[in-house]
């Protein structure tokens, strides 16, 4: 049993600031309010109490090739079967990217990270490699696979079905690469066999301009009016959306995610945060490639906030942009599968502990915190200690 005493909590969906104990047993919260000591305490005095981050987006299988590439295009980087990263994978020892994936997950839950949804490729074989270099960390992996099968404009619809159900066996979902790489068959396909089996459908959409365009052209539609009209759980990028995209999202009740960071690495452009705020959207918050950037979800609020108030020349709502980052993720039905908790009685325990260092709690968060002032991550009954600079 574990007492958290006299910090300021996040608490709910909505991360009401409340000073508040917490106390948690097995893993749950069992109990929230004043006066609280029982088993282990832990003296929050002067901190903040923040549900864990949920990284919504990542590829890290190219952990093995930071920064190799730079200044490439976005195909000559990451476009399957033959950008810089496919072709470094390919030509790898196994134990590297195990190595590789494992430093950056212990990147992540030192910055606050206890869940990623990853787009791991390499088959079924790139699934178990995560698999591995997962199985000693205290962090929550949603693997989400792909195979080679699935690209082209005549793919073998028949090897399709068979990869799909072989990756269903042992993924937590599919994500092809995007419109681009995929037909609208295999992408309904995917969805159809993700949805039979509860499982995660995800597909990068509208990351580029120039995908955009090529969609437009070809199918005379948006890439993402093809992924709302597949009906895949999850949306990655809007980077560009065209028109009545954002409309159209609005009431598209599945989760999308964001990466600006990624984006601006890419030169592809910024997505509209506050455009989608306005309208509604809850998205995700996502470090994508690690070959691109950090997987530090602290420096994706830092860039984001600061980034949307240089493009579109308005500020952010840093409680919507935190949100983004914790407890969006709950108000979707990939939830229902992943099961990313917040601060509230009888949910799990996912959060950590920051100095608290601003007159602000959300830009403490956002525009404050490093690493070094996250004192203790709590994943359930994992319990990693990480005070630095006490």
């Amino acid at each position: 049993m574990l007492t958290i005493a006299n910090g300021i909590i996040l608490k709910g969906q909505d991360l009401k600031p409340t000073r508040e104990d917490i106390v948690i047993d097995e893993g749950k919260i069992i109990e929230i309010g004043n006066n609280l000591r029982e088993g282990k305490i832990i003296d929050a005095g002067g901190n903040l109490v923040c549900p864990s981050f949920i990284n919504g987006h990542t590829h890290i299988g190219d952990s093995i090739i930071k920064d190799e590439g730079y200044s490439l295009s976005l195909s000559e980087m990451v476009k399957p079967p033959n950008g810089v990263k496919h072709c470094a994978l390919a030509n790898v020892e196994d134990d590297e990217i195990i190595e590789a994936m494992a430093l950056s997950m212990w990147e992540m839950l030192e910055s606050g990270t206890t869940h990623f949804i990853d787009y791991r490729e390499g088959g079924i074989k790139g699934v178990k490699l995560l698999k591995k270099a997962s199985k000693d960390i205290p962090i929550n992996p949603i693997i989400l696979g792909r195979d080679d099968s699935f690209y082209g404009d005549d793919p073998d619809l028949k090897k399709v079905k068979i990869a799909i159900r072989k990756l269903l066996k042992i993924a937590d979902g599919i994500a092809p690469s995007g419109f681009g790489e995929v037909s609208d068959e295999v992408a309904h396909l995917i969805v159809e066999k993700c949805n039979k089996s509860d499982k995660i459908s995800s597909i990068h959409v509208a990351e580029s301009k120039s995908a955009q365009r090529d969609s437009l052209k070809k199918y005379n539609k948006t890439e993402i009016k093809r992924g709302v009209e597949s009906n895949f759980d999850q949306l990655v990028h809007l980077t560009n959306p065209c028109d009545d995209d954002l409309k159209l999202v609005a009431n598209f009740y599945n989760n999308i995610v964001v990466c600006p960071r990624a984006n601006a690495a890419l030169n592809v452009g910024v997505a509209p945060l506050n455009k989608m705020f306005n309208l509604g959207i809850n998205p995700l918050l996502g470090t994508d490639n690690v070959m691109l950037n950090s997987p530090d979800m602290l420096r994706e609020l830092e860039f984001s906030l600061k980034i949307m108030s240089i493009f579109y020349k308005n500020y952010l709502d840093p409680l919507k942009l935190l949100k983004s980052a914790t407890t969006n993720i709950s108000n979707f039905r990939i939830n229902n599968y992943i099961k990313k908790s917040y601060i509230e009685l009888n949910n799990n325990a996912e959060l950590f502990i920051c100095k608290f260092i601003s007159k602000n709690p959300y830009l403490n968060i956002i525009n404050r915190c490093k690493t070094k002032n996250i004192l203790y991550v709590i994943n359930k009954v994992d319990i990693k200690d990480y005070i630095i600079n006490i």
